[in-house]
């Protein structure tokens, strides 16, 4: 029996934003939409990775966000991001430069993916959440129906930072029953296509990974200890992917703030 390697290391936010793009474009029903299907990849910080692995090129980011959460003490920081670059539509690997919102809806079938990142993350129970503000459940309710009615895939690439203590669901009930009480974005739970660093290492390498602490300071706020697992081949590739992603910026120091 070939004998268990080791390798554990950290990964800041932005860090494993760009290891969770890179296991999102080898997720196998995002290869196979690339070839031949349509994918619609939905604005937020760690989509705009998601595009970019998918593209091969950079974007800008910056302009790729919709809701966001920002310090108190800097909310000057808000107008450093913004929406105008629209959701991307990509057929059969190429970047749709014209498209009708509407019409897309009716051309989606099985097999298509749509890539929305999600606010929060149950792992235990395998749900993401997203804060809804729109009254009318915003991207989300665009299209989650059309998953399922279409037998599409709902793909929602997550940085393990947006863990959640407790039961997702539970907290969703709550919200619901606080109804015009409630001050704030509602919660949508709903299961997914998760893709965390933990999978992102599994599809590119085919070793296991183990989340085993997280938090630092000084730029690694939110950042998670991982421990990947497999034979020497595996780990070995474990490395020289973790290489590649450790010292992504940070969202401001990308932005030049």
């Amino acid at each position: 029996m070939t004998a268990e390697a080791y390798h554990t290391f950290s990964l800041t936010v932005a860090e494993g934003k760009r290891l969770v793009a890179k296991g999102v474009a080898a997720m196998p029903c995002v290869t196979r939409a690339m070839e031949q299907g349509t994918i619609v990849v939905t604005r937020s910080t760690t989509s705009g990775y998601v595009l970019e692995e998918l593209l091969g090129e950079e974007i800008d980011r910056a302009r790729f966000v919709t809701g966001k959460t920002i310090p108190s003490a800097h909310p000057e920081r808000g107008k450093m991001l913004s929406a105008e670059i629209p959701e991307a539509v990509l057929r059969g690997g190429k970047l749709v430069e014209d498209y009708d919102p509407d019409a897309l809806l009716g051309e989606l079938s099985a097999g298509d993916v749509i890539v929305k990142s999600p606010n929060a993350l149950d792992y235990q129970r395998g749900v993401v959440g997203y804060l809804i503000g729109a009254t009318s459940g915003g991207t989300v309710d665009r299209y989650l129906g059309h998953c399922h009615g279409k037998h599409m895939h709902f793909v929602a690439p997550c940085g393990l930072e947006k863990q959640v203590a407790g039961d997702l669901i539970e907290a969703s009930r709550r919200l619901t029953e606080g109804g015009e009480k409630l001050r704030g974005p509602s919660l949508w739970v709903t299961p997914a296509e998760i893709c965390t660093e933990l999978e992102a290492i599994a599809l590119l390498t085919g070793a296991e990974a183990m989340q085993i602490a997280a938090g630092g300071v000084l730029g690694a706020e939110g950042a998670a200890w991982i421990t990947a697992i497999g034979t020497a081949e595996q780990i070995e590739a474990v490395r020289t992917l973790i290489e590649d992603v450790q010292g992504e910026p940070e969202l401001l120091d990308y932005i030049g703030g």
